[in-house]
């Protein structure tokens, strides 16, 4: 009979273990999927739920040792006014409080900032105006007629999403003409265009990369640098493109020396510059807060810190620490009453505990996930080229941090990173593989952007075929099939050819 009793007495505390372990994991786990935003809200509502739950901003250090584990006693309630034998109250509450009253400084604690001061200087974590008011701004600041108001602000409007212009000016002038009643002559559209090239960010209105890329090296100073810039994107614009650097490189007659300093400058140009001034007119104006800021350096290092925004420091209520001591300095003295409400304490402490171990174990799970993503893609983050990014899975980052890939799934929900070349969702950086029939693994995103540069290529006249498109892929070293074409051009939102006129 007695032998029943304590297994049944392990069994409970076992049960309740492992509930306390599911939902410190549930909690966890919410905690690293909550963008940088929500993280914010989320805590304020924990401190707003739990009054030893508090922000502070005089702690140095990041790590504290933990606050201990108390045992629970599995008899008592929680249901501080019922009324129980006054001595097992009395033991079970003993029990439950024994050991309370560290230091201090034993309990933990949680650094909402960076633990290095450089880190906390004033950054800019994302946009609260569109693109579209950012360049309406610099409209207001140009002398301008009010015909020329009124181009401008349809060219602004009809910008892609990286800035560019694809618009020809005859669609332009049809346009004007059919919705605004603006008869606006090619001339006009040129003239105003060339006032919009000069707005920042530099390329902003280029209708070409190319264009693009020389609008970006004119606002260098004169150099020998400059000049040779100039002529690569000017001259050798496809091979720069293929990144044929040799062919380049021999055509200009350069030395390695000089070659590796002219393709260091030429991979600071910006091939997106309105990504970096956030979204476009037409588009839901809402502010993205990127949770990583990545900095690139000439030298191709890639750092990163991590957002903590408005993230307070929090620690556990001195108020509950000193009620803490004082049961710990007079425990003989104190009135059962007393002993309950103190064991209501310890338990707000341990959730207080549990909430700041689960925000110190989603910044390391952001922290190295980031890591692992840069380490895969660093190219990307060099030269901003989508077509430097290679074949990444879930799986692929899971391994590489060795945590599972619904926690690698849950960092890439809803997370924006914020890099040199703009602002992107976590989930840009991955990207299925196609296999060739020799057995090559190729990025589908560095296909897709391959067909993408082919199709804003073609003669608007004569567009291509998807087998034309697949010859076209084939010669860039993307030998897949029309089908496949077919599919990635769907994807893309590019219509068949005889729309495309």
């Amino acid at each position: 009979m007695a032998q029943s009793q304590i297994q049944e007495q392990k069994l409970t505390q076992g049960q309740k273990l492992a509930q306390t372990i599911s939902h410190q994991q549930l909690l966890q786990a919410t905690l690293v999927e909550l963008p940088i935003t929500q993280l914010v809200d989320r805590i304020n509502t924990e401190m707003n739920d739990n009054p030893a739950l508090e922000a502070d901003s005089g702690y140095d250090a990041l790590d504290a040792p933990e606050y201990p584990d108390y045992p629970d006693d599995p008899e008592l309630s929680d249901d501080f006014s019922a009324s129980t034998e006054r001595e097992e109250r009395q033991s079970a509450l003993d029990e439950a409080l024994a050991g309370i009253g560290r230091d201090d400084e034993d309990l933990p604690i949680y650094h909402g900032g960076s633990n290095v001061a450089e880190d906390r200087e004033e950054m800019v974590y994302g946009q609260s105006e569109s693109f579209y008011d950012q360049l309406m701004e610099q409209v207001g600041e140009t002398e301008l007629t009010d015909r020329q108001r009124d181009i401008m602000e349809y060219l602004i409007g009809s910008l892609d999403d990286d800035g560019l212009l694809r618009k020809p000016a005859d669609v332009i002038s049809d346009e004007l003409a059919i919705y605004h009643n603006i008869d606006a002559t090619h001339q006009e559209i040129e003239h105003v265009l060339k006032v919009l090239q000069d707005f920042d960010p530099a390329g902003i209105g280029a209708r070409s990369l190319q264009e693009c890329l020389l609008i970006q090296i004119s606002r260098r100073d004169d150099s020998k640098v400059k000049t040779l810039m100039q002529q690569v994107i000017a001259d050798y614009f496809d091979a720069f493109t293929k990144k044929h650097w040799d062919k380049i490189q021999a055509a200009l007659s350069l030395t390695d020396i000089q070659a590796e300093a002219l393709f260091k400058e030429l991979r600071k140009l910006n091939p997106r510059p309105g990504a970096s001034m956030g979204e476009t007119v037409g588009r839901s104006i809402q502010q993205i807060t990127p949770d990583f800021i990545i900095d690139t350096q000439d030298d191709g290092t890639v750092t990163f810190t991590l957002n903590n925004g408005e993230v307070p420091e929090l620690k556990v209520s001195q108020s509950f620490v000193d009620s803490m001591k004082e049961y710990q300095d007079n425990k003989d003295q104190l009135s059962r009453q007393t002993k309950e409400a103190l064991l209501y304490i310890k338990k707000k402490v341990d959730a207080a505990q549990g909430f700041i171990e689960a925000i110190k174990v989603r910044r390391h799970t952001l922290t190295i996930t980031m890591k692992a993503i840069i380490s895969l893609q660093h190219q990307f983050f060099v030269d901003g080229d989508e077509a430097s990014l290679r074949p990444m899975i879930l799986k692929d980052v899971a391994e590489k941090t060795g945590l599972d890939l619904s926690t690698i799934s849950r960092v890439s929900n809803s997370k924006y990173a914020q890099t040199r070349w703009g602002t992107f969702p976590l989930r840009h950086f991955f990207s299925d593989s196609y296999v060739t029939e020799s057995g090559e693994e190729l990025s589908t995103r560095q296909i897709k952007a391959a067909l993408r540069d082919i199709v804003e290529a073609e003669d608007r006249q004569k567009p291509l075929s998807d087998d034309a498109i697949k010859e076209e892929l084939a010669k860039k070293g993307f030998p897949i099939a029309r089908r496949t074409v077919a599919k990635y051009r769907e994807q893309l939102g590019i219509p068949i050819a005889r729309l495309r006129k």
